[in-house]
């Protein structure tokens, strides 16, 4: 078996225990955004732009224009490592994710905003007013994991849908970010789940189907097309068939023709 040299063997073990027992330094050598193979996606312009297409490119900007100064603010509010490393790299990162939405705005005519809006400015608020330390962390991990919680389905829903291959592709870079970033804000262990808003329940058609199976599927036979059988129908129906079988094969035992081929078979009638 090949044997590794001492001392490349001995850095590997360190290397493992780093990683198995040293949960911020494993984190630390993950790639920071992972790029989709953006090669296979064009970025022409090409294609209808709706009007969601366009709310979603001025909605990313929007969301550097205010998760880049949190970031940065929590290099001077936060006396966790840990957190200002989170606010460090997600702050970085918009950056780049706003330079690739200004040119796919600038591309497809669209007018971006400067600042962030009123919602997100009353954010910035709460963390300015929040004490240094633990308080600040709070209110910067929460929102911040709020306001990705809220955009990531939206960036699905673009992705998916668009007919314009330069908002696709902004949308599928974006979907890159948001969740690294969702990763980022709770590898901080501090994010209140329990806040966070509930998915919707089934609908009372899909409650209903997986609450009652048999009679569901007699609902979906029905809507399909295929019609009902009621239990009752069918016996009687066999039991109809039961009784003229029985009839039938009476009346052939009595036909007096059937009864002189039988004797004619045994001779009875024979010369």
């Amino acid at each position: 078996m090949f044997a590794l040299p001492r001392r490349a063997a001995g850095l590997l073990i360190a290397v493992l225990a780093l990683v198995l027992f040293s949960p911020q330094a494993a984190l630390a050598v993950e790639p920071g955004v992972p790029d989709p193979p953006t090669n296979l996606v064009p970025d022409t312009g090409e294609g209808k732009l709706a009007a969601a297409d366009k709310d979603f490119v001025i909605k990313v900007r929007l969301a550097g224009l205010w998760e880049i100064p949190a970031g940065e603010m929590a290099q001077d509010k936060s006396k966790s490592n840990r957190i200002k490393g989170i606010g460090a790299d997600i702050a970085e990162q918009h950056k780049v994710l706003d330079q690739l939405t200004r040119d796919a705005a600038k591309k497809l005519k669209i007018t971006l905003p400067n600042e962030p809006n009123e919602d997100q400015q009353g954010w910035l608020q709460e963390m300015e007013d929040a004490n240094v330390g633990e308080d600040f962390d709070q209110v910067y991990v929460d929102r911040l994991r709020a306001a990705h919680g809220k955009i990531f389905p939206a960036i699905a829903t673009i992705r998916t849908s668009t007919r314009n291959d330069t908002v696709r592709k902004l949308a599928q870079r974006a979907n890159q970010f948001v969740m690294t970033h969702l990763t980022l804000l709770e590898s901080s262990g501090i994010v209140d789940f329990a806040a966070l808003p509930t998915a919707p329940p089934p609908n009372a058609a899909a409650a209903t189907a997986t609450a009652n199976p048999v009679l569901s599927a007699a609902d979906a036979s029905s809507s399909s097309g295929t019609p009902s059988v009621s239990l009752p129908v069918v016996a009687g129906v066999v039991i109809a068939a039961l009784a003229g079988g029985l009839f039938f094969t009476r009346k052939m035992m009595n036909d007096p023709r059937r009864r002189y081929r039988q004797r004619q078979s045994r001779g009875g009638y024979g010369y």
